[in-house]
C-alpha cells in the first residue's frame, strides 16, 4: 500500500546525461560561488573598517549574502542535472532533505544552525562572544561553522550546531561599545571609600571609555574576610580595545593606590575562580 501512495519522483525527473561538460559546469558554479562570497566578504569588511560606529551593522550583511549565493548556486546545479517542474522540484527537495537528514545529519545541523544565527542574530560578525569554553571576536559566520579570534590570536572554528547544545554569550550584542568589568582587590584594612573614588576617577578619565545615559559607569564594593573587592563597570568605546581599557584603568588606579597607602591583600583570588570564595569559606 505504501508503494502505491508514494509518488515515484525520481522516475519522473528528466535526468540529463552526466558527461565531462556537465561536471565542468558544476565545478565552475561552485568556484564562482566561492569567489563571489570571498569577494563580497572582503569588500564589506573593508567598508566596515572605514565607517567606525556602524561597523557591526555592515558586517552582519555578509553571512546573509553568503547564504543567498549558496542557494542560487545550488539551484543552478540542480537544474543543470535535471529539468524539474515546480511540483517535482518541491517533491525532490523533500526527498533531498530527508536524505541529508539521515545521511549527513551533522552537516545538516551545521547548516540549520548557520541559518538560525543569520536570522535570529544571537551574535554577529565583530561581536565578542563566549561559545562553550571559547572566548573571542567573531570574524566570520559561515554556512557550516563560525570562526572566532581568541585573545591569544588563535583562529577557532566552532560548528554552528553548537548554538543548540551550548550556551552562547555575546558581550556587546551587535553594539560597538561593550561593558567591561574591572576587579581590583585591596587589603581589608585599606580605606574602601578612598579606593572606590580613585578607581572611579581612573575609569571616567580613561581615553577608551564612553559615558552617557545609554552607557553608564559605576563602582561597587564587596567585603570578604581576606580582602575587599572594588569592581568598576564601564563601557569601552570600541570592543577591540577591551584589554587596553582594562590595562590602562588598572595601571592608573594602582599608581594612585600606592600614593594613598592602599595595599594589596595577602590573599589573592585565583585567576578565573570565584573571588567571593576564599580558602576556608563555605557556601551558605
Amino acid at each position: 500500500m505504501a508503494d502505491v501512495l508514494l509518488p515515484n519522483v525520481t522516475a519522473e525527473l528528466p535526468l540529463k546525461t552526466i558527461d565531462a561538460n556537465l561536471i565542468l559546469y558544476i565545478i565552475l558554479i561552485i568556484v564562482v560561488a566561492y569567489i563571489l562570497t570571498w569577494l563580497l566578504s572582503f569588500v564589506l569588511m573593508h567598508i566596515s573598517e572605514r565607517i567606525g560606529w556602524y561597523r557591526t551593522s555592515v558586517t552582519m550583511i555578509i553571512p546573509l549574502l553568503k547564504l543567498l549565493v549558496y542557494l542560487v548556486a545550488l539551484y543552478y546545479i540542480i537544474i543543470a542535472i535535471i529539468e524539474p517542474s515546480l511540483t517535482q522540484m518541491i517533491a525532490f527537495s523533500g526527498l533531498f532533505g530527508a536524505a541529508i537528514g539521515f545521511g549527513l545529519k551533522d552537516l545538516f545541523a551545521d547548516i540549520v544552525g548557520g541559518v538560525v544565527i543569520i536570522f535570529e542574530k544571537p551574535y554577529q560578525i565583530g561581536d565578542k562572544v563566549t561559545i562553550g569554553d571559547r572566548y573571542g571576536e567573531v570574524t566570520d559566520i559561515g554556512i557550516r561553522a563560525t570562526r572566532i579570534k581568541t585573545p591569544a590570536d588563535e583562529q577557532v572554528s566552532v560548528p554552528n550546531f553548537t548554538i543548540f547544545a551550548q550556551p552562547v554569550t555575546s558581550g556587546n550584542a551587535g553594539d560597538l561599545a561593550m561593558m567591561i568589568v574591572i576587579d581590583l582587590f585591596i587589603h581589608p584594612d585599606s580605606d574602601p571609600e578612598k579606593a572606590m573614588k580613585i578607581l572611579k576617577e581612573a575609569l571616567v578619565t580613561s581615553k577608551y571609555v564612553i559615558i552617557s545615559k545609554k552607557y553608564p559607569c559605576t563602582v561597587l564594593l564587596d567585603d570578604f574576610p581576606f580582602y575587599k573587592r572594588i569592581r568598576a563597570k564601564g563601557y569601552v568605546n570600541d570592543l577591540r580595545l577591551e584589554f587596553e581599557f582594562k590595562s590602562e584603568v588598572t595601571r592608573r588606579a594602582w599608581a594612585e593606590f600606592r600614593k594613598a597607602g592602599i595595599r594589596p591583600p595577602a590573599f589573592v583570588p585565583p585567576a578565573g575562580g570565584d573571588p567571593a570564595h576564599a580558602p576556608g569559606e563555605a557556601d551558605a
